[in-house]
């Protein structure tokens, strides 16, 4: 049993290891040095984290996945451990952030890495790939049926 709720700000640091462990593996291996440390750089500033809102996946009490947003339209951070990939947890997490979002839209900058993943979550490209401080995205847009 997957239980998705708010990440406490105790949880705060576990679920930034959770994030930095699947982005090591998962998204690194498509950056540069730069990127990589400005990715870092990002997630250890507190100003940055404390601007969004944090959502975890937790089974047995332990953190399995993470999803981040800012004022409930953009995603900021959305990854899920890579032992739990294909398991429905992402969708779990992207429908309670769904669930709160007031709004009629989604906005994200993808990493090459997720770019499919959002595509099959109904996303579409805004603008072709982008690389901001060594960081590759594709901005991405999904209105919702509200």
């Amino acid at each position: 049993m997957v239980e998705i709720r708010k990440i406490l700000k105790e949880e705060m640091e576990e679920a930034l290891q959770l994030v930095w462990n699947v982005f090591l593996e998962f998204e690194a291996p498509d950056y540069t040095e730069e990127g990589i440390m400005e990715f870092k750089r990002t997630i250890d500033n507190k100003q940055w984290v404390e601007d969004r809102d944090f959502y975890g996946a937790y089974k047995d009490n332990k953190i399995i996945g993470v999803i981040a947003t800012k004022d409930t339209t953009h995603i900021a951070l959305f990854f899920v451990d890579g032992k739990f990939h294909n398991q429905g947890i992402g969708k779990k997490l992207y429908n309670k952030i769904s669930e709160l979002n007031k709004q009629n839209y989604f906005t994200v900058n993808s990493s090459p890495y997720a770019h499919e993943i959002y595509k099959h979550l109904g996303f579409v490209d805004t603008d072709k790939e982008q690389c901001i401080k060594g960081l590759k995205f594709y901005p991405m847009k999904k209105y919702l049926d509200k």
